[in-house]
């Protein structure tokens, strides 16, 4: 494999197109080249729905921020393709030297990111036999699944790096955390025994029922006394470009017998700041999932047909449950007798 010459490197870029939890597994590798090259600028190319989870990061100098149409549709394709066009105008012009392309395996879109940056040397994976113009330090794609961090990591194999991935890297704002504990504080609530319960989760197989969260709420405050803080992606579930649950998680606060803390999250610190305060989380797999998880919380998780392989919390203590390919085949005394685990 042919090797990058220290002396060569001033400035990397890390191009992450994804979502929440495939940006925050990518932090292992940003820290990785951070202590690598201390004196290197490093930036990153995000969108702006999953920006605020690298925002506060230490080992990042700049932030390059795009946007994708379905996330901000109110401004049109135009005016989102003319945004877009200038973040790409400022990259070239900060002369990168590397340019890698984030991802557990090819993409096309990912590749031509990382060309027209005009970076000297750019990383990214292939399918084994395919050639690509815009890769020339190309590594080949896993023929196995392996997990999300570990295939980022791999990326940097051409920096000589082979170390043990870290854990994950997330620093929630203090001003948006102090904003969260006034409002539980001003309701009332105790965060000694704040149990975060997230019920969303993009894919509809992964997507626990609204009847069972209740029914598991009330067991919670019933049986442990916990204090409940739902949480749920904000927006209806009637958004063709974007959909949300704030229909099912009034539905929940409506059907639960006991007081719990309902938190609309607007943006995505305000859900890194809620999680942050918890004592453990419960949820789908999902963003939520790997933002708790780079919190260094206890995470109980319920699963449809995810790969455990490739998506399973990392380094943090947590429990999986799993089993068939939807998520409601698991029952709410099942999530109970796991919560008790983790809880004491």
């Amino acid at each position: 494999m042919r090797k990058i010459q220290r002396e060569n490197i001033k400035k990397i870029l890390l191009i992450r197109r994804d979502n929440i939890g495939d940006l925050i597994c990518t932090t292992p590798a940003i820290h990785a080249l951070r202590e690598s090259y201390p004196d290197a600028m490093l930036g990153v190319l995000v969108n702006s729905y999953n920006a605020h989870a690298v925002i506060n990061n230490p080992d990042i100098d700049k932030i390059h921020i795009y946007e994708k149409f379905k996330h901000v549709y109110s401004k049109g394709r135009y005016n989102v393709w003319s945004s877009n066009a200038r973040v790409l105008f400022d990259i070239r012009n900060e002369c990168y030297d590397v340019a890698i392309g984030c991802s557990n395996k090819y993409s096309s879109r990912l590749a031509r990111y990382a060309f027209l940056t005009g970076a000297r040397y750019r990383i990214g994976y292939l399918p084994a036999g395919k050639k690509s113009v815009y890769y020339n330090l190309p590594l080949i794609e896993a023929s196995e699944p392996v997990h999300e961090v570990i295939s980022v990591f791999r990326l940097l194999a051409s920096f000589g790096i082979e170390v043990e991935p870290s854990k994950l890297v997330l620093m929630p704002s203090k001003i948006t955390q102090e904003k969260v504990i006034t409002l539980l504080q001003s309701s009332n609530f105790s965060t000694d025994k704040l149990v975060a319960v997230h019920i969303s989760s993009r894919k509809p197989n992964n997507k626990w029922p609204k009847e069972k969260f209740a029914e598991l709420i009330n067991k919670l405050v019933n049986n442990d006394n916990a204090a409940v803080m739902l949480l749920w992606a904000p927006g209806s579930k009637d958004n063709p470009y974007h959909p949300g649950d704030d229909e099912d998680a009034e539905w929940i606060r409506k059907a639960v017998n006991a007081k719990i803390f309902s938190y609309h999250t607007e943006r995505l610190d305000e859900l890194i700041a809620a999680l942050s305060i918890a004592r453990l989380v419960i949820c789908c797999d999902g963003g939520a999932m790997h933002i708790a998880a780079a919190l260094g919380k206890p995470i109980l998780t319920i699963w449809g047909s995810t790969d455990k392989r490739r998506w399973a919390p990392w380094k943090v203590d947590n429990i999986i449950l799993q089993k068939g390919k939807t998520a409601d085949e698991i029952t709410a005394e099942e999530v109970m007798a796991a919560f008790e685990k983790l809880w004491r």
